[in-house]
């Protein structure tokens, strides 16, 4: 895609680096941070456009005692109907006594150009 082309809002595209299904209006990737095309407007200005209406971040901490804790994190999007869009599963593992994973949501949202 040339800088002077625009996708239709919400077209897809893989990622060249990371293999990741972003927008692909998306000029740096939101998965690996890397750049994927030159634009006359700077990256930094697209994003400071960017805005994040939700952010939840928690954490999990094993207690010392018991059995290991297996876990998955998954990402649900549903629609106004609560239709099921996309559900994926981003990262598994384990925590063992007092191992500490800490857990970030966050929606980026840019205006469709």
């Amino acid at each position: 895609m040339t800088a002077g082309r625009q996708a239709t809002p919400g077209a897809e595209r893989t990622c060249p680096h990371c293999r990741q299904t972003i927008l692909a209006s998306a000029a740096i990737c939101p998965a690996c941070h890397k750049h994927l095309r030159f634009e006359a407007k700077s990256a930094t200005d697209r994003a400071a456009a960017t805005h994040v209406p939700f952010r939840v971040e928690g954490k999990i901490t094993r207690p010392p005692e018991g059995e290991p804790w297996e876990y998955s994190m998954v990402a649900e999007i549903r629609n106004e109907r609560g239709e099921e869009i996309a559900r994926h599963v981003i990262g598994v593992g384990v925590l063992r006594e007092m191992e500490v994973r800490t857990f970030a949501v966050v929606i980026e949202v840019t205006v469709a150009k």
